[in-house]
Order: structure tokens, then C-alpha cells, then sequence
């Protein structure tokens, strides 16, 4: 009996780097005390701002900074070797 293969895998080397075609990372933060959150901003002074006022208007001083970058994957020329 011959049997026909199903699939084929072929293994490669990728590569990850920072996607420079678009915006820079992206900032925000959030109160850990209530959930309210800041903007989006491609800089890190006005979500840090906001933190600042948002802890003076209700007294809550526990702040979560997320910070959204972009990458791309590339695959890896091969070589020839092999």
C-alpha cells in the first residue's frame, strides 16, 4: 500500500524586528485602583500627566503604564547550504 503525504513541513529561520514603517510605540496608562485610563499618546509625558492629576482628583496613587510597540517577522534567506 502507498500512502501519499498529508503534509509537508519545512522549517525556517525567522526574524523579529521593531516595525519602523508606522508610528513609534504607543503609551497609556491605567488606574489600578478604579479602571480609568488615559489617552493614547506617541509620547510618554501626557498618559504620565494624567496620572498625576487623576491621583490629586481622587487620592488613588496605583498606576498601570502600557506600552504598544509594533514588529515585523522576516523570513531568513537560506545560504544554499544543505
Amino acid at each position: 500500500m502507498v500512502t501519499t503525504p498529508r503534509a509537508v513541513w519545512r522549517f525556517a529561520d525567522w526574524l523579529l524586528q521593531p516595525d519602523t514603517s508606522g508610528s513609534g510605540p504607543i503609551f497609556e496608562s491605567e488606574c489600578t485602583t478604579c479602571g480609568d485610563a488615559s489617552d493614547a499618546s506617541d509620547g510618554k509625558e501626557g498618559p504620565e500627566v494624567w496620572c498625576l492629576r487623576h491621583a490629586g482628583a481622587t487620592g488613588h496613587t496605583g498606576f498601570r503604564a502600557v506600552v504598544t510597540s509594533f514588529f515585523r517577522a522576516r523570513l531568513l534567506e537560506r545560504d544554499g547550504a544543505g
